[in-house]
């Protein structure tokens, strides 16, 4: 991992291919993620799984290549550099909005918990970026809020610029942190330092540290 600095960011051109060929299955035929039993799905979740890939792979591999006047290698370079450029800014978005200077990575016991409530932890792991753009927040889809995002997914992402000055006033009378990197390149910046920490041996090398 001691470059992972420079060749992360190619590598995350690569997470919607994963998601569409591969990360789906193994989740869901994955027999436990972390400590809680994934075996027990409902006759429809098989159905929804499979249908629903037929009915993409149908339309975005099947279709182009039966309908269109294009070469399959034509279609391949298309389809792919569709997904690279897809699973580049996905994965960018996520990863500014965690990893990064600031937010905490805490380890669970070997019981699989954390000593923190749910939405200490939130606050603990997560961070917003450039908030103050209206740009940003429109084609992030509003993911630049990540820490609203988190505390209130089921509300519409148009309200998390006002809900984020409640949860800064709130964070801030008890306590609890509330990160935000004021803009992209700063919390593109603050990544990569991040990765460049994390590269690093020594660190690498650290026995895992249980919050007590």
């Amino acid at each position: 991992m001691k470059y992972q600095h420079l060749y992360a960011f190619f590598l995350y051109g690569f997470a919607s291919l994963s998601w569409v060929f591969r990360k789906d299955y193994v989740k869901f035929f994955q027999k436990q993620i972390g400590h809680t039993a994934n075996t027990n799905h409902p006759k429809i979740e098989y159905f929804n799984l499979f249908f629903f890939k037929a009915v993409y792979y149908t339309l975005f591999i099947v279709f182009p290549l039966v309908f269109m006047d294009i070469t399959w290698w034509q279609f391949l370079i298309g389809f792919v550099a569709m997904h690279l450029a897809e699973g580049f800014v996905l994965g960018l978005v996520f990863q500014l909005a965690h990893v990064v200077e600031g937010t905490e990575f805490p380890e669970p016991d070997p019981e699989g918990r954390v000593d923190e409530s749910w939405a200490v932890h939130q606050m603990q792991t997560t961070a917003n970026f450039s908030t103050k753009s209206p740009v940003a927040t429109f084609l992030c889809g509003g993911l630049n809020f990540q820490v609203e995002h988190h505390l209130f997914a089921n509300i519409c992402h148009i309200h998390y610029p006002e809900i984020s000055k409640i949860v800064a006033r709130t964070a801030k009378k008890y306590g609890v942190p509330y990160h935000v990197n004021p803009t992209f390149l700063g919390a593109l910046a603050s990544h990569y330092k991040t990765l460049k920490r994390f590269g690093r041996k020594e660190l690498a090398l650290e026995p895992v540290r249980v919050r007590a």
